[in-house]
């Protein structure tokens, strides 16, 4: 597919069949997740990837952020920002920091590549001929992931993405795109000034 039509494609799915993802698919979007932007190389981003009992298991722990049609979605990947392997880059010589100091950081970009890795896998979910929906984990439910899936505790979920044949031809109902109109390009990119 064109990238072009990878863009224009792309979109929220919500209701999924029960056509499985073939493991050569699963394995491409989460190798194109991993060649996301990374600061500094610093690589801070891990991926949980659940399917069958362990999906159901994960849906049972986690309050529902978007629609429970998700849940019949067959791949659901769980993406974690490691803040520590940024601090830890960053206080290498070759980048000049002699601390790990979290206030050298205009923004905290564990969240901004990890961010960037999440587009990835929806991006190459569309490639793939598939739908993918990115929704979030609330703060309450990360301890009981951590506990049930081994993760280290200074791996943070930014939330989760459910992948599998898209049930829908077109935005699913209800669904913001439904409601109103993408911003106009003037109002939102600016060239010299504002």
């Amino acid at each position: 597919m064109e990238f072009q039509d990878v863009v224009r494609r792309r979109r929220m799915v919500r209701a999924f069949t029960d056509e499985p993802v073939s493991d050569e698919s699963v394995r491409r979007i989460m190798r194109n997740a991993l060649r996301g932007p990374s600061a500094g190389f610093s690589q801070g981003q891990a991926f949980l990837v659940l399917r069958g009992e362990e999906k159901a298991r994960f849906h049972d722990l986690v309050r529902p952020w978007t629609v429970r049609s998700v849940r019949t979605a067959p791949v659901l990947v769980v993406p974690f920002a490691v803040k520590d392997a940024y601090l830890d880059r960053y206080a290498q010589p070759d980048k000049g920091w002699t601390d790990r100091g979290e206030d050298h950081w205009p923004v905290p970009f564990w969240y901004v590549d990890t961010g960037m890795a999440v587009l990835l896998i929806l991006q190459t979910a569309v490639d793939e001929g598939l739908g993918a929906v990115y929704f979030g984990i609330g703060a309450e439910d990360v301890d009981a992931v951590r506990e049930a899936f081994g993760v280290p505790a200074d791996h943070e979920p930014i939330g989760a993405v459910a992948i599998g044949h898209g049930a829908e031809a077109g935005v699913s109902p209800g669904a913001s795109p439904n409601t109103r109109g993408r911003r106009p390009f003037d109002e939102a990119v600016h060239f010299g000034r504002w």
